[in-house]
C-alpha cells in the first residue's frame, strides 16, 4: 500500500514521557460502554477520526513513551498480550500461550501471523526486537520499563517459540511485554524508514502522515489475532481510522459536537460540557499531575533543601482539586493506571506538610523555571499559575512557561533548561517506573532524566524485585514512600479521564484499542 508523506518537521527525540505514558490496560467503565451484542446499530466502513493533543513526533514505535506515540501504536503495531482492562488478565495476542519459570520466560506465537508487508512474522523477529530493546546504545525508553534490563531472548522459528532469559526475577515481566510494540522484520532491518512509516502486524496500517496535522491509517484484511482475539472482521470497524492533531482542548470538544471528529480525550472542565449532552463516553482513573525537580548540577533543585522547601510550600489538595476541575483528588501512588498491580497509598502519608515559614527561609531569592504542557487543558493551566503563587508567595521567583509536548520533551530530554516540570507519567505496575526514577541519567544513556537517587528507594526496589509478583506490593509501595518524603518527586492529582464519541462507540482502557471501535448507523 502506498504510504503518502506530507512533510517533516525535525527530528524528534527518541524519548518521551507524557500524560498516559505506558499503559498496559484499564479501566474503561461506563454507563454507555460499548454494548457490541446488537451489531444491528452498526454500519460497516467509513472512516473514523480521533483527536490528539499532539503530535506523536518520530513514528518508530519503540523509540518513544509518549501518549500520542503510544495512541498510533495501537493501529499498526501488535504486542505479545494484552491485559484485561477490568481483571488485570494477561490474555493472549500475537502470544497464544506462554509460560514463567522463574527467570525464563517461554511465549509460543500465534500460527499464521502476517505484516503489512505480507511477511510472516517470525519468533526470530519477536527476539531481535527484545535485543534491540534491550541494548542501551539504542536509548529505547522501553528498557527496563518493558523489557527487563539484562534480558536475552533465543528464538525456535520452527517451534515457532521465544526464549527470554531474565537478569534477575521480574514480578511483572508479562505486564510489560504486554505494552511492547513489535516491529516487523523490514522495520527491524531499516529503523530510519520507521520515523514516518509502518511495518507492523497491527488491525492498520499507515497511508498518510501530515506531522502536526493529521496520520491516515487503512484496515488490514485477515487480521485475527487482536486482543484476546479480535479481528478486522467484526461488523461496524471503520475502513479509515485519521489521528487529528488539535493541541487546544476546547476545540476538539468543539469538533466532536460538530460531527467532525469522532472521539476526544478530556480532562478539563469540557468534559462536564460533552457529558451534558448525554454522548457516550469510556473512563479512565489516571494520574493527571506530577511534579518533578531537577536533580542535575546547575540548578537550584539539585539541593534538596530547595525541593524539599518547593514541596512545603504548596497546598497539595487545594492544588490536585484545582488541577482537576474539581473532579479529582490527591494522587495515591505511582502506578495508579487501573487495573493496578498494587493497588494502596503511597503518596498521602509521607508528603511534607505545607509549611510557608519553612519554605521562606530556603526560597527567598531564588529564580526557577517551570513547565508544564500548553495540550493539557484549562484546568491544569490553572493549577499551574496557583503553583507559581504559592511559591512566589514563600520568596522565590518563578517563570512558568506554558509549552506544547515537543517543546517539553526537548527540554526534559534534550537542552536540561527546567527546574520543575509536570509530567504525568501512567503505568500499572510499579517496576515499569524504575528507569524514570531511578538508575543513569540521559547522558549516561539511560532514562532517569530528572537525576534522581535515593538510596532509600533503590534498596526497596532491590527488595520487591526479588518478590513474587503482587507479593511484594507492600514494598513497592514503601520505596515509593521513600522519594515522596524526600520531596524527590510529588505526584499530586488523580482524576477519572473521558474519552467521548460522537458517530462512533470503542473501548479505551488505558489506551486505545482500534478494534474496539464500532460506527455507528445514524
Amino acid at each position: 500500500m502506498k504510504l503518502t508523506v506530507l512533510g517533516r518537521s525535525a527530528a524528534v527525540l527518541c524519548v518521551t514521557a507524557a500524560f498516559l505514558a505506558a499503559c498496559g490496560g484499564g479501566d474503561s467503565d461506563s454507563d454507555s460502554n460499548t454494548d457490541k451484542s446488537d451489531p444491528s446499530k452498526y454500519v460497516d466502513g467509513g472512516t473514523f477520526t480521533m483527536s490528539l493533543p499532539g503530535d506523536p513526533g518520530k513514528l518508530d514505535p519503540q523509540s518513544s513513551a509518549s501518549t500520542q506515540l503510544f495512541a498510533v501504536n495501537q493501529l499498526a503495531y501488535d504486542t505479545l498480550f494484552s491485559v484485561d482492562g477490568e481483571t488485570g488478565e494477561v490474555q493472549p495476542q500475537l502470544a497464544k500461550e506462554w509460560a514463567v519459570d522463574g527467570t525464563t520466560v517461554t511465549v509460543t506465537l500465534n500460527d499464521g501471523v502476517t505484516c503489512s508487508d505480507d511477511s510472516a512474522l517470525t519468533a526470530t523477529t519477536v527476539a531481535d526486537n527484545l535485543a534491540y530493546v534491550g541494548d542501551p546504545k539504542n536509548k529505547s525508553p522501553y528498557l527496563g520499563t518493558f523489557v527487563p534490563a539484562g534480558a536475552t531472548a533465543k528464538a525456535d522459528d520452527a517451534a515457532g517459540t521465544v526464549t527470554i532469559t531474565l537478569a534477575a526475577p521480574a514480578p511483572f515481566v508479562l505486564n510489560g511485554l504486554a505494552s511492547l510494540p513489535i516491529v516487523c522484520d523490514a522495520g527491524m532491518k531499516d529503523r530510519a524508514a520507521l520515523a514516518d512509516s509502518t511495518v507492523g502486524s497491527g488491525p492498520y496500517e499507515l497511508t498518510e502522515a501530515a506531522p502536526g496535522d493529521h496520520y491516515t491509517y487503512q484496515i488490514r484484511d485477515g487480521y485475527t489475532w487482536g486482543p484476546a482475539g479480535a479481528t478486522t472482521a467484526e461488523e461496524g470497524m471503520p475502513d479509515t481510522i485519521v489521528m487529528k492533531i488539535v493541541e487546544n482542548e476546547g476545540t476538539a470538544a468543539n469538533l466532536l459536537l460538530s460531527g467532525d471528529v469522532n472521539a476526544v480525550t478530556v480532562q478539563g472542565p469540557d468534559a462536564k460540557r460533552l457529558d451534558a449532552q448525554g454522548l457516550f463516553h469510556t473512563e479512565t482513573e489516571a494520574m493527571v499531575g506530577e511534579q518533578w525537580y531537577n536533580h542535575n548540577e546547575g540548578h537550584e533543585t539539585a539541593d534538596a533543601e530547595v525541593r524539599m522547601a518547593l514541596t512545603q510550600a504548596i497546598d497539595w489538595n487545594e492544588l490536585a482539586s484545582v488541577a482537576t476541575a474539581g473532579e479529582g483528588h490527591l494522587a495515591t501512588s505511582f502506578a495508579s493506571l487501573e487495573p493496578a498491580a498494587c493497588p494502596g497509598d503511597s503518596i498521602s502519608g509521607s508528603l511534607p506538610a505545607q509549611d510557608v515559614d519553612a519554605a521562606k527561609a530556603v526560597l527567598d531569592g531564588k529564580e526557577l523555571t517551570f513547565l508544564y504542557s500548553s495540550a493539557a487543558g484549562a484546568a491544569v493551566s490553572a493549577a499551574a499559575e496557583l503553583a507559581v503563587q504559592e511559591w512566589e508567595a514563600a520568596g522565590a521567583t518563578v517563570t512558568a512557561k506554558g509549552v506544547d509536548e515537543t517543546a517539553l520533551q526537548g527540554a526534559i530530554f534534550g537542552t536540561g533548561d527546567w527546574d520543575i516540570a509536570w509530567v504525568p507519567l501512567n503505568v500499572n505496575s510499579p517496576d515499569q517506573l524504575v528507569p524514570f526514577l531511578s538508575g543513569p541519567g540521559m547522558a549516561d544513556g539511560g532514562t532517569n532524566f530528572s537525576g534522581i537517587d535515593n538510596a532509600d528507594y533503590a534498596s526497596g526496589v532491590e527488595a520487591a524485585s526479588a518478590m513474587n509478583g503482587t507479593e511484594g506490593c507492600d514494598t513497592w509501595l514503601d520505596a515509593e514512600s521513600e522519594l515522596v518524603a524526600a520531596a524527590d518527586i510529588v505526584p499530586f492529582a488523580n482524576n477519572v479521564v473521558k474519552t467521548f464519541g460522537n458517530g462512533a462507540e470503542f473501548d479505551y482502557p488505558g489506551t486505545f484499542m482500534p478494534t474496539s471501535i464500532r460506527m455507528l448507523a445514524e
